[in-house]
């Protein structure tokens, strides 16, 4: 009996300090939090970002510049064991575009080459349109029915909190040149992948590579995809189309990275970040120079605490997502690190306020995570019962290695305004929304780097969802 009594006195006082260590992580949360929406760190890096290097295109010299822009912000913010990790990226550089609408008449269109495209022969090519309303309808084809044309698909993007919408409109981006050249297309254009009704012209990356058989690929205005659409519905419509573009097979990119080192289970790392390229169209503001100040910010006011958690937080300015390589490329690098890689989040898509937190299945009921659904309550963000299901494409290489992912899902209904455009700008960025990404992402992460919440096991021992 008495030994019994010693157990329960031993229980409850291991409950007492246990309760005691969350209550102060959770009030450490709390001050972060607070302290991350009156800072201008993520600003400053943004604005710095975009002014100083401008568009970071993949084997540019803005993207060199960019890289050693990395470092020295990393040094500057007290970050440490920063490195450059390079990895073999061929290039692709856009050239002169244009197109014109030649039939039923003259007339000028606002277009821009998707990112990776075959170039035209020099003089161009000009041929009579074939258009489809979706790219389901375009699939429909035979193949060699749409020999000798020019495709057009006018299908548009859904506007969603979520960004749903994107996946569905993006194939014809992606796979539209491959598939509309199966079926003898000599060109494609494609109305953007775009929520906005603006005649500026969305780019992004499209199939390319050594086995891929594609054709010139461009992108039009939703204004200009629209008029085509009624025009195609009266009668016969040609286009003259006009792309350069070379290619460098020899070219590099970087993956960079620094970090705040743990102050008791240092070999256990927490890896957040961004990308660090974009597309040469803009400055590439919301996509992703926020979200690499975002993380950057988050990890530097931990850093800043008297003590640090007791996990490695690792923030990664990943070199190469807009047209792949770089998500290959860190799980390259650090294969014998995976098992100590504790947890990986991406903040890439853009920086309005986060509305939702996405976390590994069976981790819940922690008290970890408890503590931070509390602590991001007034944030107004809220735990999705379902767990992350793609955190993001730089991780996508982490995620599949089998490092559990979270989730901060910012609003995403206006993104796609100005995604991969010229018009991604500073000016779009909303200083109080980024702040509150800041503020999530910062109090998220240190909860996460001072607690032992292996979210391997807890996914492991999570029952099945259920089947329907």
């Amino acid at each position: 009996m008495r030994l019994f009594r010693t157990l329960l006195t031993a229980a409850a006082t291991t409950a007492l300090l246990v309760g005691s260590v969350h209550a102060q992580d959770a009030v450490t949360a709390e001050k972060l939090r607070d302290k991350a929406l009156l800072d201008r760190t993520a600003w400053d890096i943004t604005e710095d970002l975009t002014t100083t290097i401008g568009p970071r295109l993949v084997g540019s010299p803005a993207m060199a510049r960019a890289k050693d822009w990395s470092v020295a912000k990393f040094k500057a913010l007290g970050f440490t064991n920063v490195k450059v990790e390079e990895f073999a990226k061929p290039s692709w550089t856009r050239g002169e575009e244009s197109a014109q609408l030649v039939a039923p008449y003259p007339m000028k269109l606002n277009i821009v080459g998707l990112g990776r495209t075959v170039a035209t022969p020099p003089e161009g090519l000009e041929a009579e349109v074939a258009l489809f309303r979706t790219y389901d309808e375009m699939i429909a084809a035979p193949e060699g029915s749409l020999k000798g044309k020019i495709v057009v698909i006018t299908q548009p993007m859904v506007r969603a909190q979520d960004g749903a919408g994107y996946g569905v409109a993006g194939i014809s981006r992606r796979a539209g040149p491959v598939e509309a050249a199966k079926r003898g297309a000599i060109a494609l254009l494609i109305r953007s992948i775009s929520t906005s009704d603006s005649t500026v012209p969305h780019t992004g990356v499209t199939a390319f590579g050594d086995d891929v058989v594609s054709i010139p690929s461009a992108a039009l205005g939703v204004p200009e995809a629209e008029q085509l659409e009624r025009l195609a519905a009266k009668g016969a419509v040609r286009i003259k189309l006009k792309l350069a573009s070379t290619v460098d097979p020899k070219a590099v990119a970087w993956n960079i990275s620094g970090e705040i080192r743990g102050s008791q289970t240092p070999d256990e790392v927490i890896v957040i970040g961004g990308h660090l390229d974009s597309w040469d169209v803009g400055t590439g503001a919301l996509d992703d120079a926020t979200g690499v100040a975002i993380t950057t910010a988050a990890a530097k006011l931990i850093g800043d605490l008297p003590k640090h958690p007791k996990r490695t937080i690792r923030v990664v300015m990943f070199g190469s997502e807009e047209s792949g390589g770089s998500a290959e490329a860190y799980v390259d690098a650090h294969k014998a690190e995976l098992p100590k890689i504790v947890l990986a989040g991406e903040s890439d898509t853009g920086a309005d306020r986060i509305y939702a937190l996405q976390i590994p299945k069976g981790s819940s009921g922690h008290p970890a995570i408890k503590t931070a659904v509390r602590v991001l309550t007034p944030l107004n963000i809220y735990l999705d019962r379902l767990p992350s299901p793609h955190a993001g494409s730089d991780i996508e290489g982490l995620e599949a290695a089998g490092v559990p992912v979270i989730g901060l899902k910012q609003d995403a209904s206006r993104y796609f305004d100005y995604h991969h455009t010229m018009d991604d700008t500073l000016n779009k960025v909303r200083p109080g929304e980024l702040a509150q990404n800041v503020a999530a992402w910062t109090s998220f992460i240190y909860l996460m780097a001072d607690s032992d919440i292996d979210f391997r096991v807890l996914s492991a021992a999570a029952p099945a969802a259920p089947s329907h």
